[in-house]
């Protein structure tokens, strides 16, 4: 099985399936052995998300690119519309937040810093208005939570019900989104 190897100061190893393939991410510390015991245990798993990269892959290569021309507009777009939705549910979440500043990112839909300030992703512009909503009370909560545990999923669900169901979009087309761009 081919994988890319980082090793750096972490406690235990992960796996992630990226554009480049699976990268197994090891503790400085770890030995071959270790490392092919995990990569044997999660054999099942690597094989699925690898098949599901590869699927997505596919049907971005059949869809029309994103340009950088498209990214500027998507950009205005959200710097219009996303400030709205973070104005609408940050009192309902009982937070107060920074800045807020849109990028073109390829891993991530949205981030908020310690200091309050919010991140998102201009693509949240090409997802349903309900997705876009999620992302929104996702990095909200993390103003209260910074972290994902119990208690910050429960913040969500309270003003997000449906959050799950967007999680669930995300995952199955965000990838896609992502790979389109030039």
């Amino acid at each position: 099985m081919e994988y890319t190897l980082v090793r750096s100061k972490r406690k235990s190893i992960a796996l992630q399936v990226t554009n480049e393939g699976l990268i197994v991410k090891v503790p400085l510390k770890a030995t071959k052995k270790d490392i092919e015991e995990v990569l044997d245990k999660h054999k099942s798993w690597i094989d699925t998300h690898l098949n599901n990269f590869n699927e997505q892959k596919k049907k971005a290569e059949g869809m029309t690119p994103i340009t950088n021309e498209d990214i500027k507009r998507l950009a205005d777009e959200a710097l219009k519309v996303i400030p709205e939705r973070v104005r609408y549910y940050a009192p309902k979440l009982g937070v107060t937040y920074g800045n807020i500043t849109i990028r073109n990112q390829r891993t991530r839909w949205g981030s908020c810093s310690s200091k309050g300030n919010l991140n998102f992703n201009c693509l949240l512009m090409l997802a349903p208005r309900e997705v876009l909503d999620s992302v929104v009370v996702h990095e909200l909560c993390h103003l209260k939570e910074m972290n994902h545990s119990k208690r910050f999923y429960s913040e969500v669900l309270k003003v997000f019900p449906n959050y799950y169901e967007c999680d669930k979009w995300l995952k199955e087309n965000g990838k896609i989104l992502m790979m389109r761009m030039e």
